[in-house]
């Protein structure tokens, strides 16, 4: 019998999905568990899967070409969509599709499924992914099919004894990886209530009354990579958990965010990012040393594009391929010790130090040994306004006067008066 093979991440949504794509389609299920850093007891979770119904279930280890590959570049790009999301779960939609279609061609399957619903943006994700990587597969997204509320699917889940982690008590829908945790659905879709404590599992109330002594990181970054910790060498990997850990004892990286997703609609989301916080926090704060204002200025504008595109499910694409070229180019010099303070729901930046640094202390200092030319000033202000003084001169002054008055608490009162 032809084969499919499902993204399958044990829970509601896909759990159900098991029964429900052999019943529709008659295609055995190949479930693969996709490790990113979800902490979670994956062999259980394949052991579920194979109960369900699956007839082989597969356990891959994605951590490192996720943080290598995605995590380090959009950290490079300093990505954060709408200003605030660090992209966690949309970074990892890439690999995993990637890894989907390499099972399938190792498998000979004739087609992909994940658990993905039909107003989210993870379906253009992997649908658009997987139609670059592999257009000949079919897509099979079963809870975009299926007309099933979610109240529908625990209920068929209980009919079938598909065992899910999911009550209807406990209805939030969750996805975690190594750079953040994501949390939607329940009392969470009314954007006036405050997000209950049990939404958050990584990070420690920030306003807890309990003493907490600040405490005091140093991230060494080499070409706008982090690659140790306190002086200590050490992993992606490792280095991400330890991140989340510390920053999260401490309640950082807590967002409550409003945004705009691809499909058209705003949604409510909760997210946890103790480490994606702290390492976006420390890399802007080398480039603060490292790249010139021109360079500061454009990147920002490249930032932005940047996190848009992998929000929108555009890995894959030459214009990705484009702004990833720019990004490598702004990090080469992006190389030197970041020193952060972490206290309650705070990460500071109290140091940074570079070999690469554009800071002379000579031309910033205003103490004896200040080498900054104070009468070139003079001629710069008179060139740099000059642009301005022709044009009021020559358009704005003639037509429009200002007539200035004092008030009575001796504020000056400006009136704009049409001659």
């Amino acid at each position: 019998m032809s084969t499919v093979v499902l993204a399958y991440s044990g829970g509601l949504d896909t759990s159900v999905a098991i029964r429900w794509i052999k019943e529709k389609y008659n295609l055995d299920v190949i479930a693969v568990t996709i490790d990113v850093g979800n902490d979670r007891d994956l062999q259980s979770i394949a052991e579920r899967a194979m109960k369900i119904g699956a007839v082989k279930a597969l356990i891959v280890d994605g951590r490192s070409d996720f943080v290598r590959y995605f995590v380090w570049p959009a950290l490079q790009a300093n990505t954060l969509y709408e200003g605030q999301y660090p992209l966690a779960t949309a970074l990892a939609r890439p690999l995993i599709a990637r890894l989907l279609v390499e099972v399938a061609r190792q498998e000979g399957s004739v087609a992909v499924a994940h658990g993905c619903t039909g107003k989210g943006n993870d379906q253009v994700r992997f649908d658009v992914s997987i139609n670059t990587l592999a257009p000949d597969l079919k897509i099979i997204a079963p809870v975009r099919e299926w007309s099933m509320t979610r109240d529908n699917e625990i209920a068929y889940a209980a009919e079938h004894n598909i065992p899910i982690p999911v009550t209807n008590a406990s209805p939030y829908s969750v996805d975690q990886n190594l750079w953040g945790r994501s949390v939607e659905c329940g009392v969470l879709e009314d954007p006036w209530a405050e997000p209950p404590a049990d939404v958050y599992e990584w990070t420690d109330d920030p306003n807890s009354s309990e003493t907490l002594e600040p405490e005091y990181l140093e991230i060494t970054f080499q070409h706008g990579v982090p690659v140790a910790l306190n002086g200590e060498e050490i992993d992606g990997v490792t280095l991400i958990e330890l991140l989340n850990k510390q920053a999260g004892k401490f309640g950082i990286g807590r967002i409550d965010h409003i945004e705009n997703r691809l499909v058209g609609i705003k949604s409510r989301e909760i997210y946890e990012s103790p480490a994606a916080t702290v390492l976006l926090t420390a890399h802007k704060a080398l480039e603060s040393l490292t790249l010139s204002r021109e360079q500061i200025r454009f990147k920002e504008l490249v930032s932005s594009e940047y996190a848009r595109l992998i929000y929108n499910g555009q890995w894959y694409s030459a214009l990705h391929q484009d702004l990833a070229t720019y990004v490598q180019s702004t990090q080469r010099f992006a190389s030197g010790v970041v020193r952060v303070k972490l206290t309650r729901g705070q990460c500071a930046i109290v140091g940074r130090k570079s070999e690469h640094s554009l800071y002379d202390h000579a031309l910033a200092t205003y103490d004896s040994g200040d080498q900054f030319d104070h009468n070139a000033a003079l001629g710069f202000i008179k060139l740099w306004g000059l642009p301005l003084t022709t044009q009021a001169q020559a358009q704005l002054l003639p037509s429009v006067g200002l007539e200035g008055n004092l008030l009575s608490n001796g504020q000056a009162k400006v009136k704009l008066i049409e001659k």
